[in-house]
C-alpha cells in the first residue's frame, strides 16, 4: 500500500507543479481574460498557432531520438484536473527525446488532451486554418534543469510533442486502454490508475520525420514562454466513438466540451518544417532544371545574336 501511495504522490506532484488551476474556457475566466491574472498570457510568443504550410521555412535537421518509447509501464495515473485529462507515470526508464531542433536531453513529464464539442473543433494548433477533433500534447522538460518547475524558468526548458487526430469508423486498439478508463475520471479532480498503459511508440505514428517547430508557450496559465513546440504532420486515426468518450468528461462547471485555447498571433515568429533529404525534392529539381535550361537558351541566343 505504501508504494502505491508514494507513487500517487509523486505523479500528482509532476502533474500539478508549475501549472495553474484557477482558469476556465468561458466567460470571465476564459482565454481572453487569462492575461489579467497571468501576465505571460499577453506575451508575444504564445501558443497555440495556425500553421500555414506554404509560409513555413523548410529545413533538414539531424534525426530526433526517441528513447524508451518502447518501454512498458505497469501502472500509470490518470487524472481529470477540471481542464483536461492528464496521464503520467513514475519510472526509472522515463521516455526521453533529443536531437532535431532540441539542444540537450528532455525527460517525459506527462501527456494530456484537448478536444471540442464536435468533430469540427478541438485541436489547439491548426493547419491551414483547419481544426481537428482531438490533440495530444506529450510534455517533456530539459533534464539539465532537474525538474519541471525549474525548467519553466528557462526559454529552452520545455518541449511538447503535438499530434492531431482524425476520426474514422474503425477502433484504434492501442487507445482502448485509455478510453476504457476515462469514465472513471468523469468528474473533475477524479483520478484512477491505468494498468498496462500502451507504449508511447504505439500511441503515435510510425513516421516522425516530418514536423513543424517553433518557439512558444504553455497553452494554459501561466502561459510561460518556455516551450519548443514540435507539431507532427502525420495524424493519429481514432474511432469517432473513442473521441466521443472524451466529451463525456466534466469540468469544474459542467461538461468539458471545448478545452482548447484559440490560436495566437505569430508576432514575426518563423515556423520551420523539418523534412528528410529527398522529400518533395522532385518539384525543386524540376524547377532548377527548367531554370538551367532557360539560362542556357538565353546564353545561346546572346552568342548567336
Amino acid at each position: 500500500m505504501g508504494s502505491i501511495i508514494n507513487f500517487s504522490i509523486t505523479i500528482f506532484t509532476i502533474i500539478t507543479k508549475g501549472l495553474c488551476q484557477d482558469f476556465g474556457y468561458d466567460g470571465n475566466e476564459g482565454p481572453t481574460h487569462w492575461g489579467e491574472k497571468y501576465q505571460h498570457c499577453f506575451g508575444k510568443h504564445q501558443s497555440p498557432i495556425n500553421i500555414i504550410e506554404h509560409q513555413v521555412q523548410i529545413v533538414h535537421l539531424p534525426p530526433m531520438v526517441f528513447s524508451n518509447f518502447n518501454f512498458t509501464t505497469a501502472e500509470a495515473l490518470m487524472k481529470n484536473n477540471g481542464h483536461t485529462v492528464v496521464v503520467a507515470f513514475d519510472s526509472e526508464q522515463k521516455p526521453m527525446i533529443s536531437g532535431g531542433p532540441l539542444i540537450g536531453d528532455y525527460e517525459f513529464a506527462q501527456l494530456h488532451f484537448h478536444w471540442g464539442a464536435n468533430d469540427e473543433e478541438g485541436s489547439e494548433n491548426t493547419i491551414n486554418n483547419s481544426s481537428y477533433p482531438l490533440e495530444i500534447h506529450i510534455v517533456f522538460y530539459q533534464e539539465a534543469y532537474g525538474s519541471f518547475q525549474e525548467a519553466t524558468e528557462h526559454p529552452d526548458g520545455l518541449a511538447v510533442l503535438s499530434f492531431l487526430y482524425t476520426g474514422r469508423k474503425e477502433t484504434n486498439k492501442y487507445y482502448e486502454t485509455i478510453v476504457e478508463v476515462l469514465p472513471k475520471v468523469q468528474e473533475a479532480q477524479a483520478n484512477t490508475t491505468i494498468k498496462d498503459l500502451p507504449r508511447l511508440s504505439n500511441l503515435i505514428p510510425n513516421d516522425l520525420s516530418v514536423y513543424y517547430f517553433y518557439g512558444g508557450s504553455l497553452t494554459t496559465p501561466p502561459c510561460t514562454e518556455a516551450v519548443t513546440w514540435i507539431e507532427f504532420k502525420n495524424t493519429i486515426p481514432l474511432a469517432y466513438r473513442q473521441i466521443e468518450v472524451f466529451r463525456q468528461l466534466n469540468g469544474e462547471h459542467g461538461k468539458l466540451l471545448h478545452n482548447f485555447r484559440p490560436v495566437q498571433p505569430l508576432h514575426g515568429r518563423t515556423i520551420r518544417m523539418n523534412q528528410k533529404l529527398g522529400q518533395n525534392c522532385s518539384v525543386t529539381y524540376r524547377y532548377l532544371l527548367l531554370h538551367e535550361i532557360f539560362c542556357i537558351s538565353v546564353i545561346v541566343q546572346l552568342l548567336f545574336k
